[in-house]
């Protein structure tokens, strides 16, 4: 076929993109500018149209949107026209993944390291929300097994549309609620169809929702407080590693540190015992890496550690800073500078009550404008609302060498360059810490 994918620079498009072409199909895309995403696509042969044209459609067979795209986008407008299926992305799960072994990762956070850690232990193919660090990208593929090892996305429903065979749920902490209408019912009941879809199911008894499921739903079910014991936390070539008891199989090392990396890690361990003993999955384990832009080292020179960080929401971003509190004690650093980007007006205002305690422990926080993502700009007052912290308003940070350097008003405001580092956000707060801005 040939499948073209507007708004393939996404993370989630651009790895359905990787899989199609990986199968054999023709594929090119779209997006609005030449992102790190979108270069790699080019180096793989892929035809992409910066930004979007009516001319990028010609003769595809099928088009495929990110669920940002609005109807209006020339591109729908011409493949509609033209007689060709449009479907978005959650749409387009239901042909992709139909013959397809699906192990369905879901939850509002782990998600990622969780498939990517199931991707060291497994073989089979796979689509990750995230770059494994292991093999470099956030899609394997692998042609001898019908197997896939794939992420999937609550925030638009589309994880309903993954077919899963095992139906792995983290958590379902209520996330991205714009999209259900703020209608918790709704929410819930797609995570009761998600779990009872699948055959094999891996589910967190001590999540609040997912307990509620305990008496009505036969699944390999984790009790962390209880089945993860003795966690301790290590350096293992100078890298972070969580090191813990699980039930009864013994010790495990998985890179990373925290609580929830333990938990991750042991979800991923009971989907593979399905099919797998528990001495090749207690190896393979060692293969996980972390992913990149989750607790992701990007520098580590002289006096200071500079790491780039996902997390987004207050409850991911509180796990990690425990994490980062460890990893400072653990190298004899005696500050931590969190820098944060929020990542959408909507979310911000959301859980803002929970975004001014999650940062506790930080000897300077500083915050960058809000990364909007096509939102409509919000008044929040940060420095009346985050004045318990010694806290620093930035229009960017610049990395050079190993330091850091937070700008405003187009000065130099300061240079940071000891101690542990950290950058929150999901917007382009990576591109920044990591100096390729």
């Amino acid at each position: 076929m040939k499948i073209h994918f507007i708004g393939i620079g996404g993370i989630g498009i651009s790895g359905l993109a990787q899989y199609m072409h990986f199968k054999g199909h023709e594929v090119s895309g779209s997006d609005i500018k030449e992102t790190p995403i979108v270069k790699k696509l080019m180096k793989m042969g892929m035809k992409i149209t910066i930004p979007h044209s009516a001319d990028a459609i010609s003769d595809q067979d099928l088009v495929v949107h990110s669920a940002i795209i609005r109807p209006d986008n020339p591109e729908v407008i011409v493949a509609k026209e033209k007689g060709i299926e449009v479907l978005a992305r959650r749409e387009a799960l239901l042909k992709i993944l139909d013959d397809r072994k699906v192990y369905s990762v879901a939850g509002a956070h782990g998600k990622s390291t969780t498939t990517a850690i199931l991707t060291a232990i497994m073989n089979g193919s796979a689509i990750i929300g995230a770059e494994s660090k292991a093999f470099g990208s956030n899609v394997r593929y692998d042609a001898s097994t019908d197997i896939m090892l794939f992420e999937a996305d609550e925030s638009d429903g589309s994880f309903l549309n993954s077919n899963p065979h095992c139906a792995i749920v983290i958590n379902a902490e209520p996330e991205h609620m714009e999209y259900y209408d703020y209608n918790y019912e709704r929410f819930y009941d797609s995570y009761r169809t998600f779990i009872n879809s699948a055959k094999c199911k891996v589910l967190n008894a001590e999540d609040p929702f997912l307990s509620s499921l305990v008496d009505t739903v036969d699944a390999h079910w984790l009790y962390p407080s209880k089945d993860i014991k003795n966690i301790e936390y290590v350096l293992i070539n100078n890298e972070p590693h969580t090191r813990f008891e699980f039930r009864d199989f013994g010790s495990f090392d998985v890179w990373g540190f925290g609580k929830h990396i333990a938990l991750d890690a042991a979800l991923a361990i009971l989907a593979a015992n399905e099919s797998m003993e528990i001495e090749e999955i207690r190896a393979n384990l060692l293969n996980f890496k972390g992913i990149k832009k989750r607790f992701d080292i990007v520098g580590a020179e002289n006096d200071a550690v500079i790491i780039d960080d996902y997390g987004h929401h207050p409850t991911e971003i509180k796990a990690t800073f425990e994490s980062v509190k460890e990893y400072a004690r653990l190298k004899g650093f005696d500050k931590i500078t969190a820098i944060w980007q929020p990542h959408k007006y909507s979310r911000t205002i959301d859980n803002l009550d929970d975004f001014i305690t999650c940062f506790d422990g930080a000897d300077e926080l500083i915050i960058l404008p809000v990364w909007a993502a096509s939102e409509a700009p919000r008044d929040i007052d940060f420095v009346e609302k985050f004045k318990r912290y010694n806290l620093t308003m930035a229009d960017s940070i610049q990395r050079a060498n190993n330091h850091i350097t937070v700008v405003k008003d187009a000065q130099d405001m300061q240079k940071i360059d000891r101690g542990l580092i950290i950058g929150f956000g999901a917007g382009d707060i990576t591109y920044q810490i990591r100096g390729t801005a």
